[in-house]
């Protein structure tokens, strides 16, 4: 009897260890998700929040993840194309073309101060007596990604529309692959203006004011859809689905509101393609006005 008793208790002692173990083989076989964060979407202190987001939805749906930092759009992009990732953090322009090309779909987007909209913002130095866009004519820009709307699409639209181009308008122009640093070029007087997203100058307006009181916006665009999070087409639908229920109740749990706080975000929502669709009317036009100008070239050109 007492020999059933001692191995009853060992049994009852190594049983919850043996499922904690069970269940963490299981979690090892389950193939990560792969997220990506682009390093344009925020500061640099504040991909560590993303990451906290993802690491949180993770723990929740007990569904291992892989985070990937990259430096550009494109190689976001790309890779989801390949299927070599299955979650991002893109830019609205990056989702259109992505979209469009091989069916990237949107996962959630952010809301933030109560929108799911942003801005372009062209700043210049706070002692600059340079007014609006127009007046940058002869200066120095920065753009931030080649594929960014507020960074790259929406001063080349304005451009577009005044019959110029960038190489055209302006006397040297550099990309910084970040937001924080075209307002931190602009800040210290190495460039004259750059177009940078409204989320970001907000943000660090309030996290580093000492950078953004050195510069000013002079001109704010027409809405656009919010840069969202998307999935790659072909991801497992039960998958799809779980981790979107996640990033839609995340602002329900205590951790998760915490975060977005952080990341100066409301909560994660539904969206529509159709939010994205004027980001479609400006490449188009761009597209077609660039081919136009090809054209009057070679007609110029001659026989």
């Amino acid at each position: 009897m007492k020999k059933y008793l001692f191995g009853l208790i060992a049994l009852l002692i190594l049983l919850p260890s043996s499922i904690t173990k069970a269940a963490d083989d299981k979690v090892k076989k389950k193939k990560p998700i792969r997220i990506a964060i682009g390093a344009m979407l925020t500061p640099e202190e504040g991909l560590d929040y993303y990451k906290e987001c993802c690491h949180l939805i993770s723990k929740k749906l007990n569904w291992p993840v892989q985070i990937e930092d990259r430096k550009t759009y494109s190689e976001i992009n790309n890779l989801m194309e390949m299927g070599l990732i299955d979650i991002a953090f893109v830019c609205s322009g990056p989702y259109v073309e992505g979209h469009d090309k091989f069916g990237m779909e949107l996962l959630a987007a952010p809301q933030a101060y109560g929108k799911t909209v942003y801005y372009s913002y062209t700043i210049v130095h706070k002692d600059s007596t340079i007014k609006s866009f127009e007046e940058l004519r002869g200066k120095r820009f920065a753009f931030t990604d080649p594929k960014s709307n507020t960074g790259k699409m929406v001063p080349t639209y304005k451009l577009a529309k005044m019959g110029e181009t960038p190489e055209s308008f302006f006397k040297d122009s550099i990309f910084t692959y970040a937001h924080d640093k075209s307002i931190k070029e602009v800040a210290l007087g190495h460039v004259d203006g750059a177009a940078v997203d409204s989320l970001i100058w907000e943000y660090a307006k309030i996290t580093n004011p000492q950078l953004t009181s050195k510069t000013k916006v002079i001109e704010k665009s027409s809405p656009f859809g919010i840069p969202p999070v998307v999935v790659r087409k072909n991801l497992n639908p039960f998958l799809k689905q779980k981790f979107k229920e996640s990033f839609l109740n995340i602002h329900n749990d205590i951790e998760g509101k915490n975060i977005l706080k952080k990341m100066m975000i409301d909560k994660f929502v539904d969206i529509d393609d159709h939010a994205y669709n004027s980001i479609r009317e400006m490449k188009k036009w761009i597209a077609e006005d660039k081919q136009q100008l090809l054209e009057k070239s070679k007609e110029n050109a001659g026989p």
